[in-house]
């Protein structure tokens, strides 16, 4: 299963530790297997129930990653080092940051809706549970934790910024 992962999500390999990159694919092969989903799902999977579009799953973590990836680069090239950002746990974070959204929603008769546990749980928390089962480090974790508005009241790392930024740069200017 992890090659189609990584076909479906190709970011992954931008990952440079072995460790954290195994960790991360992991992790979407577990969230896969209790959704009930296979790789390719995340192509035609809407990336949020909250608005109609046919933005994928996979084309918005792709597109959040490589929003992370390119702050990284500019902060690189612009700051040096006076903005230190650890690289692969901003990628990992990025990648990471909706894979609870496998848990939280399922397809039934055509359409997709919020499963019994996305009732009760949302994708943050169910993401947080998913990847360190798996052993993604805490620093991960976190971001995967504040992406969203439930980490609004709580001090984001720089990478944890960054992620919920590039998430919303995501989710606000599609239409929907």
């Amino acid at each position: 299963m992890s090659k189609e992962i990584l076909m479906v999500l190709p970011e992954v390999d931008w990952i440079e530790d072995e460790g954290l990159k195994e960790a991360v694919v992991r992790t979407y092969a577990r969230a896969l297997k209790e959704g009930g989903w296979e790789p390719e799902d995340l192509t035609r999977m809407p990336f949020t129930l909250a608005k109609k579009t046919d933005i994928s799953y996979a084309d918005h973590v792709r597109a959040v990653t490589r929003i992370a990836r390119a702050v990284y680069d500019v902060f690189k090239d612009v700051f040096g080092g006076r903005v230190p950002l650890k690289r692969d746990v901003l990628l990992a974070g990025a990648l990471l940051h909706d894979v609870g959204k496998l848990v939280e929603m399922e397809e039934e008769g055509g359409g997709f809706h919020k499963s019994a546990a996305g009732r009760v749980l949302r994708h943050p928390f169910s993401g947080v549970a998913l990847a360190a089962a798996e052993g993604v480090p805490p620093e991960v974790l976190h971001i995967i934790a504040v992406h969203s508005k439930e980490g609004d009241p709580y001090p984001r790392t720089p990478e944890g910024v960054i992620v919920h930024h590039a998430d919303f740069t995501c989710f606000d200017t599609i239409k929907g």
